[in-house]
Order: structure tokens, then sequence, then C-alpha cells
């Protein structure tokens, strides 16, 4: 990884303090498996268990905090997002490469598809948008019937 994006992901988790995350585990499954609920929350609680980064995950859950955004290198929107199985995760969402999701508000459901990190505090979801340089796979966000990426 790059040392830009891990001072910025480092930046994200300084200033985004104070949340706090459940513990879940299930069994793994192969990052290639159907989508199913049952299979992308195993890969994510698989990550978060064995303190992975660098995987990419599925899932969604519901906004219970919305964060100021980070406007430090490259302007990220962020929200905590509490998942269906108790686990909690930061999200940030390039707003410099992807359209913000304007109406967002505490309570709303969000999917998403991106890049999971790990971290002390359970971990952040980013790589939620299209890779212009065609480097890294694509990500997004759907909220209220809308595809972000």
């Amino acid at each position: 990884m790059k040392q830009s994006t891990i001072g910025i992901i480092l930046a994200l988790l300084a200033v985004a303090g104070g949340y706090q995350f459940n513990s879940h585990t299930t069994d793994p499954v192969p990052a290639n498996s159907p989508p199913s609920r049952d299979s992308t929350d195993s890969v994510l609680d698989n990550a978060i268990r064995n303190r992975l980064s660098d995987v990419q995950v599925r899932g969604e859950g519901v906004v219970y905090r919305l964060l100021p955004d980070d406007r430090v290198g490259s302007r990220h929107q962020r929200f905590l997002l509490r998942l269906d199985t108790g686990h909690s995760l930061l999200v940030a969402h390039n707003i410099d490469l992807a359209e913000r999701l304007n109406k967002l508000k505490t309570g709303d459901r969000v999917a998403f598809y991106g890049e999971y990190e790990w971290n002390e505090k359970g971990g952040v979801v980013h790589w939620t948008h299209h890779d212009p340089g065609g480097r890294h796979e694509n990500g997004w966000l759907k909220h209220a019937g809308r595809t972000y990426q």
C-alpha cells in the first residue's frame, strides 16, 4: 500500500475517534463466492477476527453517525454503519472521485463494496468508488435506490 494511502487512512482514523466496534465471528468464505448476505458478512467477519487488511468486502448496514468530511488530501465523506451482524464500520467515501451521498441521514440503510482495512477500533471501508487509473477494483455505495461510484 502506498505511503500516502496509509497516511490518509491513519488521518481518517485519528479524526473519527470515539466509535466502538463489536466482534462477531463466523467461518470464512472465499471472496469470489456469490454475494449473499451470509457469505459477505462472513468475509468481513473473517477480516475483522483475523486483523486482515486489503480485503474486498461487500455488505450493508444502518447509518448511526454522520462524521465531518475529511478534507486532508483527497476529500472523504465519512459515516459509521452498524451492520446486521453487530459490527460497526467507518466508511470513508472519496468525494473527489465519486458523488457525495447528499441526502444521507442517520437511520438510512447503505450497501457497500470496497476495501476493508483493519484497525484497533474495528476497521474502515474505503475504495467505495471507481479507480480512474484502473489499478484497483472499483467499489460503490448504494443508498436510496442509487449507486455511487
